[in-house]
């Protein structure tokens, strides 16, 4: 009973702890990011990124094995992963009191702090009953394995600072105007709405011959074939946001006007 409530747990907190890194070692981070996130301090600057993949990797291996192999290997190849994890989370709390675990990627920025460590010793004291359990792949659920497995989950979200920390991004997000934002998404924004499309003919050239970004609007200058410049602005926020366009110089008249905080 405690293994088949144990085993999904463990399942389920490698596939969105390598998930999560991924993604964070996918994204344009500042310089040093990495270097306060727990898999990736111990590594050199230049590997750090490096590192935080090849752990998501090895979680990936670990799920697997959990999952498809009917052999104790994988199984306490998990329990060395959690112990590991435990030693290390005390490690950098002790010699790196300002780096985050970096469990669930920049998530888990908080600084390591006894909570993190008692999580991934509740984790490596499940891998164990799964190891000795024995049983591979997921268990068919009955109502003493729900049980089970509701108190586990309880346990963990109480011991989860990543739950506030998400929470307070949420709650207390960045205005428009601080939210980074790539000028390679303003651009595909701008390329599939109808002002484009409209407005395309007049273009000499696909590629901008100025960008620039103010507060919560993105500015592309494109010349016109008759000398002019057409200017496209792009709004950074919401699903849907509003393109607006300009067309400067030359003879031709301005088609729409763009946000009057725009400084041409």
């Amino acid at each position: 009973m405690v293994a088949a409530a144990a085993q999904p747990i463990l399942v389920f907190m490698l596939v969105i702890g390598g998930v999560a890194k991924l993604v964070t070692a996918g994204r344009d981070s500042e310089p040093g990011a990495f270097g306060r996130l727990g898999p990736a301090v111990l590594a050199p600057e230049n590997w750090r990124k490096n590192a935080l993949i090849g752990c998501a990797i090895g979680e990936f291996g670990l799920i697997a094995g959990l999952l498809l192999v009917d052999h104790p290997a994988p199984r306490w190849m998990t329990v060395a992963f959690f112990t590991v994890a435990t030693y290390v989370l005390y490690d950098l709390r002790r010699r790196r009191p300002d780096a985050g675990c970096g469990c669930f990627g920049d998530v888990s920025a908080t600084p390591v702090g006894l909570r993190a460590i008692s999580r991934t010793v509740v984790l490596t004291t499940m891998a164990v009953i799964v190891a000795l359990d024995g049983a591979p792949g997921l268990p068919t659920p009955n109502w003493q394995t729900l049980a089970w497995l509701a108190g586990f989950t309880v346990v963990l979200l109480a011991l989860s600072p990543e739950i506030e920390e998400t929470y307070a991004r949420l709650k207390y997000r960045a205005p428009c105007e601080l939210r980074p934002f790539a000028p390679e998404r303003a651009a595909a924004r701008l390329r599939s709405s109808a002002v484009w499309r409209n407005h395309a003919h007049l273009l000499g050239s696909d590629m901008p011959s100025d960008s620039w970004r103010e507060l919560c609007w993105r500015f592309y200058v494109f010349e016109a074939l008759n000398g002019a410049e057409v200017v496209f602005a792009v709004y950074l926020s919401g699903r849907r946001p509003p393109v607006r366009v300009a067309v400067v110089g030359g003879h031709t008249p301005i088609q729409e006007s763009i946000p009057v905080s725009a400084s041409l």
